[in-house]
């Protein structure tokens, strides 16, 4: 008997691991089945390749196992293998995001009453 699993339960049960909701993922287009978009009802087999986006970081991964239920974070480990080609893309993005600075943190405080005085006191003597 083939194993297969619909791609909404799938993201429902939180078996994959990859979102919070299934509303996030699969109407939210961020999943992909084969290189095509899946509607909710896609029935999801051992061997199809999902690509999944969220956030900057995008995940291509091979179905190896189908559960029906939710486990354990090592189990739903064991449903998937990540290529080695996102891997190396997700490393790659890693890194040059640690190299991009961070912006100014700017604090946004409401001016003090001393601030308009320094402000007119300094405007009045014409530096």
């Amino acid at each position: 008997m083939e194993r297969r699993r619909i791609l909404d339960l799938l993201f429902s049960n939180w078996t994959a691991r990859f979102f919070k909701a299934r509303a996030l993922a699969v109407n939210g287009g961020k999943v992909e089945v084969n290189g095509d978009r899946p509607k909710p009802s896609r029935v999801v087999r051992i061997g199809d390749e999902l690509n999944i986006r969220r956030g900057s970081y995008e995940w291509g991964v091979i179905v190896r196992e189908v559960s029906r239920l939710r486990g354990p974070a090592m189990q739903a480990q064991v449903l998937y293998e990540e290529t080695a080609e996102s891997i190396r893309k997700r490393e790659a993005a890693i890194a040059q995001m640690k190299l991009v600075r961070p912006p100014e943190f700017d604090s946004g405080d409401r001016p003090s009453k001393k601030d308009p005085r320094a402000i007119a006191k300094f405007t009045k003597r014409g530096w």
